[in-house]
Parts: structure tokens; C-alpha cells; sequence
């Protein structure tokens, strides 16, 4: 089952990802949702214009900033220590053994030994990583580590064989909310990171995969912002491993980018209608079912006195809401509950604003997992 992920990018100009790498080693520092004793890692070449070498890779649990607490275990690739993988593919390392406690950190390392071009990326990860010169898949000190970066590179998905009482992975599809932009760095504080640690107190648990863009849209494609949910909701969800259940929070910035002027990074913004999107969920809803998923509809958060709101735009958001309480989703999650404010609903609570008044601080996003019936998640009906 996937016990993290996240949702390849393509690299932006002037971007570290635009440069890509050589001869450098990439160490990435992700968060397991559930505990295992045999891993694996999927690296992707996603976005790549030339076929990617990996020279060598390896896992770890971390330790402090880019050291590990133990050995790194080396991974291998049908018994190889090095892979080719070709423009637009991904690639699974053999399974290994290491006991992966929940809730912990992993570093995962990939050594790229001749230059990659433009480098598959999730932009955003709120979480610092790690590059060093040459190959230092295998070296458990922070000391080679001199450069620092806040995004993750090749790797998109860490798999276990879970526990158990494990019953699956839920897949978190979004955006920026969910992908915990505004969240405090290195401190696991995306909401679906708080929901892992809600589930892992029960006796039934489910892995959480968090796969949030931030800026991303349910019907258009941005330079900065990944394609569109509709074209990555199979890669991102129907393809991770272990995939049961999907909870959905994306559309409020097809409301808010319609009313935006034109930009080459956030092209096109088209003026999105409420039944746009509403047809774009029913498309969702249709794939999910299709493959056997089940999907919760999540409320889309409050947004006035943010960059983008409009009383037009709110209008949006209303209509979707009210859409999504009624809907075919097997479940709703009321996450705009969860962070108005009592006094004026279409305002996020000062407590937990981040103060852009769009995106949580750390307190919003745990009160977004706190509205998530975990009965709802674990069997029960709506």
C-alpha cells in the first residue's frame, strides 16, 4: 500500500527542477503514514525530456536534517543497482526489507550520475530535502548535504507491505490545502498528515497519500500548477498502491483563477461556471466508482480577502458547495465548516488563517482532519 506520495510536476523555468542534475545525489525527506517492514520506492521520469539514469538509490529512516538514524538500505531495480527510465515512465524498485516505524520520516536518495535535463518535480513540499556531489546514496551523515531545497525530485510514491489491521491506502486529491501550502516546514502539519495520526490510533488504520498540488485546477493545465485533475486522477489515485478511498478538496482555484489576468504561468484562465466544475466532479466520481473506489466530497473552504475572491467567484463556491452536500460522493466531508468563521461563513476563522485568508496555518489544518468522520473512512455510511 502507498504510504506517501506525491503528485509529479513538470519543471518551471529558472527552477532548480529546469537545471536538473549531474553527478549529484538528491536526498528527499518524506513522511510514512503507516508502519511496515518491506518498502519500495517508485521514481519517476515524468516530465523528463531525455530517458533518466539512476545510478543508485537507496532508503533510510531519517534522522536529523539530511542524516539517516540507521543504515541506508541500497535499492535495486530487478536486481540492478541502476535504471534507465524512459521519457514520460516510472520505474519500482525491488521490495527490501526495513522496518519503517508509522509516522516517521523517511530519506530516500537517488544518485543521477550524468546530467538529467529538466527534472520530474513536486514543487512544493513544504519540507526541506537534501543534494550533495557524487554518490552518497549509502553515506548516513548530513555532512555531504550542502545544498538545500524545498522541493521533492524522481521520487513520487513510497510503497510497505502494511499491518494487519492496515486496510488500504486513501488517496487526499487537491490542491494547495491539501498539499499543506502555508503549513509550518519540516513539521508534517498538512491536514492529511494530522488525519494519519487520528487513524493510527485506532485498531483499524488506513494509509494516507497525500496528493495535493498546490495551484492545481479540476479542468485546466498550468505551467506552475500541474495538469489538471481530470488528466492525473488516474496516475495519482487509481494507480497508487493499495488505493481504496479518495477524498476530493479541488475547485477553488478554477473560481479564483477565472477572474485573474492573464499569466504565462498560470495560462489559461478561463472563466470556469459552477456547473463546469460540477460536471468535472461527476467525471471523478464516475472513474473513482469505476475503479472501484469509494470517493468523499470534501467543502470548499472559505476564501474572502484573499487575492482572488470576488462576489462573484463566492457565488461559485456556494453553488459547488451546496452541489457537493447533495451529491452522488458516498460520503461529504465539511471541511468549510470545519475553518469559517460562525459569524460570516464565507470567511475563514481568524484562528485558522494563515493570513492570506485562502490557505490554514497549522491550526486549520488539524481542525480540517478533525471534521473527517472516521467511521466514514473505515466502513460506516454517511
Amino acid at each position: 500500500m502507498t504510504a506517501w506520495a506525491a503528485s509529479p510536476q513538470v519543471a518551471t523555468t529558472g527552477s532548480t527542477a529546469a537545471s536538473g542534475f549531474d553527478d549529484q545525489t538528491v536526498r528527499s525527506v518524506v513522511f510514512s503514514s503507516v508502519s511496515g517492514d518491506v518498502v519500495r520506492v517508485r521514481f519517476a521520469n515524468t516530465f523528463g525530456n531525455s530517458p533518466l539514469q539512476i545510478g543508485a538509490a537507496s532508503i533510510a529512516v531519517a534522522g536529523t536534517a539530511a542524516g539517516t538514524s540507521g543504515p541506508a538500505v541500497p535499492l535495486s531495480f530487478g536486481g540492478q543497482s541502476s535504471i534507465l527510465i524512459p521519457v514520460g515512465a516510472e520505474a519500482l524498485s525491488d521490495p527490501v526489507r526495513l522496518r519503517v516505524p508509522a509516522l516517521r520520516d523517511l530519506a530516500v536518495s537517488v544518485y543521477l550520475p550524468q546530467a538529467t535535463g529538466p527534472a520530474t518535480q513536486h514543487s512544493d513540499a513544504q519540507q526541506v530535502n537534501y543534494v550533495a556531489s557524487g554518490d552518497q546514496t549509502l553515506d548516513s551523515s548530513a555532512s555531504p548535504f550542502t545544498t538545500q531545497t524545498q522541493s521533492w525530485y524522481f521520487v513520487d510514491a513510497v510503497d510497505v507491505i502494511g499491518q494487519p489491521n492496515d486496510l488500504g491506502t486513501l488517496v487526499a486529491f487537491g490542491d494547495s490545502i491539501t498539499d499543506g501550502y502555508q503549513s509550518t516546514v519540516n513539521a508534517n502539519a498538512r491536514w492529511p498528515n494530522d488525519l494519519a495520526r487520528r487513524l493510527d490510533a485506532g485498531r483499524a488504520t488506513l494509509a494516507v497519500a497525500d496528493e495535493g498540488i498546490s495551484g492545481n485546477r479540476v479542468l485546466n493545465d498550468s505551467l506552475c500548477c500541474g495538469v489538471n485533475a481530470l488528466s492525473r486522477f488516474d496516475r495519482d489515485v487509481v494507480d497508487r498502491a493499495g488505493a481504496k478511498e479518495v477524498i476530493l478538496l479541488e475547485g477553488i482555484n478554477d473560481i479564483g483563477f477565472s477572474d485573474l489576468p492573464s499569466n504565462p504561468l498560470t495560462d489559461p484562465n478561463t472563466d470556469v461556471s459552477a456547473a463546469q466544475i460540477i460536471a468535472g466532479y461527476q467525471q471523478i466520481i464516475a472513474q473513482a466508482h469505476a475503479a472501484g473506489l469509494k470517493i468523499f466530497g470534501a467543502t470548499l473552504t472559505p476564501f474572502e480577502g484573499s487575492a482572488y475572491w470576488t462576489s462573484t467567484g463566492e457565488t461559485k463556491r456556494e453553488t459547488v458547495n451546496q452541489w457537493i452536500l447533495t451529491s452522488a460522493f458516498d460520503g461529504v466531508i465539511g471541511f468549510a465548516k470545519a475553518v469559517a468563521d460562525p459569524s460570516d461563513p464565507e470567511v475563514m476563522a481568524p484562528q485558522y488563517d494563515s493570513g492570506d485568508h485562502l490557505h490554514p496555518n497549522d491550526a486549520g489544518y488539524q481542525a480540517m482532519a478533525n471534521a473527517i468522520p472516521l467511521r466514514l473512512l473505515l466502513g460506516g455510511g454517511r
